[in-house]
């Protein structure tokens, strides 16, 4: 994971906060339908996170023709190599948190939902960390692979004709529990064309039901793939609601 072809091997770039005194931490997960990793939802993220004294790692984690588990297993290995040298990057173990959008979205909730499933064998020390994030932050993410779907995540993702059984276990509303996920922010556009608002709406209702601590906005109007929404006054107000929700979790 520390280095490599990024096409062939996970690779996790590290912004490391100057002045972290939350000593948090972020995995960000960029989307593009688990067909590539989308630059505009990486670096400027963890800039901005960088900005809130949070550290941050961009995740490129491997897509298509890779299928799952890999992403998974991908983002639970980023979680325990950062879990794993903590002390070294001035990072709290219990302050490791994980973003996403669009398909990095439904990554990053795979990752909170499903960390007790094992993707890969144990080859080292750093295995040997939890891969549990203990927040995530959701945009306009795809969470169900069995309604309001973006067909090209789970064609990605699974490949043709995928069964009903594992579009199941992948659909993260599907997978919440009391003790999973942790606290989550949550944030889609009403409108958007690609990824249904339903997704989130889909993922906050499991949460509320087994009363898992959450925040969502929905914002009227806004294209998919906004990232910082810079070009859209009301959605960039994403950005300073989730901070302040972050400084309420004292992750910030």
């Amino acid at each position: 994971m520390e280095s490599g072809d990024e096409e062939n091997a996970p690779v996790l770039t590290l912004y490391l906060a100057s002045d972290s005194t939350s000593q948090s931490a972020v995995i960000v997960c960029p989307g593009g339908g688990y067909h590539h990793r989308a630059n505009h939802e990486g670096e400027p993220i963890a800039k901005w996170l960088n900005s809130l004294g949070i550290s941050a790692f961009v995740l490129n984690y491997r897509v298509a023709p890779y299928r799952h588990p890999v992403p998974l297993a991908d983002a639970q290995r980023a979680i325990r190599f950062v879990r794993y040298h903590a002390e070294n990057w001035n990072i709290d173990k219990q302050k490791i948190g994980i973003l996403g959008f669009s398909a990095g979205g439904h990554l990053a909730a795979s990752a909170s939902t499903l960390s007790h499933l094992r993707t890969s064998d144990i080859v080292d020390g750093i295995d040997l960390e939890s891969c549990h994030p203990n927040f995530s932050i959701l945009c306009y993410p795809v969470i169900s692979l069995l309604e309001h779907c973006h067909e090209g995540s789970i064609l990605n993702l699974l490949g043709n004709n995928p069964s009903e059984d594992m579009r199941t276990i992948l659909s993260c509303e599907r997978n919440v529990s009391e003790t999973v996920p942790p606290p989550t922010f949550l944030w889609h556009t009403a409108d958007d064309a690609s990824v249904p608002v339903e997704n989130s709406l889909l993922y906050a209702a499991s949460l509320s039901e087994l009363k898992v601590p959450y925040e969502m906005h929905i914002f009227p109007h806004g294209r998919h793939g906004l990232g910082l929404a810079a070009d859209n006054p009301t959605v960039e107000k994403w950005t300073e609601l989730c901070a302040n929700w972050l400084a309420q979790q004292k992750f910030c």
